[in-house]
């Protein structure tokens, strides 16, 4: 009987990107590859090897908190557009993105509400014209 071996970090880091993020994740790690391919793998493997793959939330739950966060920062863009593509991959609804933002604005302020929410129109509206691309 052969036995298999689990997963290293990495592999399961890519497996949970893919699922979660899919084309948008994989660009970002391979827009690195020219400048800091360690960096690249650190991201494989610590926040999806490793925080990603813990039990007690599910891939949903953890993209919300993502997005929360992302959003109240106000300082990553580019990182919050790729968690609402995330995010809507992983079941959660424009709506729910939007109501999350919105909640962000209580405790980070509405600029930075403004700014998540331009963020997540610029998604929407992107895999809108991919799907009407099909």
């Amino acid at each position: 009987m052969l036995q298999s071996t689990p997963e290293t970090r990495g592999e399961r880091g890519r497996r949970l990107l893919n699922e979660i993020d899919g084309e948008a994740g994989h660009a970002v790690i391979a827009g690195l590859q020219d400048i800091a391919p360690d960096f690249a793998e650190l991201l494989f493997e610590f926040p999806f090897g490793d925080i990603y793959a813990r039990e007690g939330l599910s891939l949903r739950d953890r993209e919300i908190a993502t997005v929360a966060a992302l959003s109240a920062m106000a300082t990553a863009p580019k990182q919050l557009g790729v968690h609402v593509q995330g995010a809507l991959n992983v079941g959660v609804t424009r709506q729910e993105i939007v109501e999350i933002m919105i909640q962000m604005s209580v405790y980070a302020g509405f600029p930075a509400a403004l700014n998540a929410l331009a963020v997540a129109r610029e998604v929407f509206a992107a895999r809108d014209l991919k799907i009407e691309g099909q």
